[in-house]
């Protein structure tokens, strides 16, 4: 059994300047770590899953958050550096679980994954809260720290703490 390796949020809205939820510089660094991350894990057959934050324009969540990742506007789009690796295992969401009205457990079913490896932003968001929901699934959960960030680095601190502690998250 291989593993799977769930990247969280690595789009060009929370990594590119112009968008309003800009994760900033920590953001920007874990990208050459997360390519090292798919790079090994795919040559020991590890599956892939990017999970894409995509919002209809009159979503909820822009009562918390500005409004971002609208459906249909680059700011969904998988960064770049990373897109070689999403192919067609882009899966959308539009709250902060992965596993929350998606495809993602459904497709996690079919690889029967040892454990999974959750990276991408925001680490006290979206990564939080799709490790949570990994959890309640009983699946084991590696979050390797380097490969992890958000633009608020006191909640990032907390969150990993969290997933550890709490959750029974490894920290790699």
């Amino acid at each position: 059994m291989s593993n799977a390796v769930i990247v969280i949020d690595m789009l060009r809205g929370f990594l590119e300047e112009s968008y309003p939820l800009y994760s900033g510089p920590a953001a920007r660094a874990i990208i050459p770590n997360i390519l090292a991350l798919l790079a090994h894990e795919t040559e020991r057959g590890a599956a892939v899953f990017f999970i894409a934050d995509n919002h209809a324009p009159e979503d909820l969540e822009f009562k918390i958050f500005p409004p971002h990742c609208v459906a249909g506007t680059a700011e969904t789009e998988i960064v770049p550096e990373l897109a070689r690796f999403a192919a067609d295992a882009i899966i959308t969401k539009q709250r902060y679980s992965g596993f929350f009205e998606t495809a993602l457990e459904a497709s996690l079913k079919k690889v029967c994954p040892e454990k999974l490896i959750i990276c991408g932003v925001c680490t006290d968001i979206c990564v939080l809260h799709t490790v949570a929901d990994a959890r309640n699934r009983d699946y084991q959960v590696e979050v390797p720290i380097n490969c992890v960030a958000s633009f608020d680095e006191e909640a990032h601190r907390w969150a990993l703490r969290h997933m550890e502690k709490v959750l029974g998250a490894k920290l790699t």
